[in-house]
């Protein structure tokens, strides 16, 4: 099982992070030691001062696929998730300016929050317009819909597949909206697709 990411694929994320706004998915992995089920909390790693919040929809893999042409990539997938991206802002800065990869900036251990259950997307209506959330202590923090993203679910799945082949079960995280920020000790962060809550923990 694959983690894939996706970065800057929204054009106010891009501007808040001062990114010039890409012309193809930014792809990069998480393994799967990076997943945080089932609410449990997260704790910050002694390596970062500022952590970030990074709020997504999660699209989940249901089969095997390769170079996938755009009018199948529909049928790649039934079921859409939300999750959190969390990126250690400091240390991904520090490696950005000196040209080096990001992995240890964003696909630390428990860096990839999953929802506890993903909804079939026959239940959600339009995926080009699928509105989600995320709430720190009660107040929204993030505020995103899909009808934002510079490349659609299907775009990303056909762009992914280029490079990787998709198996069953593989995630990927289709990037966050404007609104990232610094978590804190005893913050508690909520996540909604919709009206459905998808996620609720808190950071120790």
């Amino acid at each position: 099982m694959k983690i894939i990411c996706i970065g800057r694929n929204y054009k106010e994320h891009a501007r808040e992070l001062n990114n010039e706004q890409p012309s193809e998915p930014v792809i990069f992995l998480k393994p799967d030691s990076a997943l945080l089920r089932n609410n449990d909390p997260f704790f910050i790693p002694d390596f970062s001062n500022e952590i970030h919040h990074e709020v997504e929809l999660i699209v989940k893999i249901k089969r095997l696929g390769k170079n996938i042409q755009p009018k199948f990539a529909h049928k790649y997938f039934d079921e859409i998730g939300l999750g959190i991206d969390f990126t250690a802002r400091d240390l991904q800065y520090k490696l950005k300016e000196k040209g080096l990869p990001w992995e240890k900036a964003k696909a630390f251990d428990s860096s990839a929050v999953i929802s506890k259950y993903f909804i079939p997307k026959n239940e959600l209506g339009d995926l080009n317009n699928l509105s989600f959330r995320l709430e720190k202590n009660g107040k929204k923090v993030q505020n995103g819909n899909s009808n934002e993203m510079i490349f659609s679910i299907e775009e990303l799945i056909c762009e992914v597949s280029k490079y990787f082949t998709l198996k069953i079960g593989d995630l990927i995280y289709t990037g966050t909206p404007s609104g990232v920020s610094k978590v804190a000790i005893n913050d508690e962060l909520v996540g909604y697709i919709g009206d459905r809550k998808m996620f609720e923990f808190k950071i120790k």
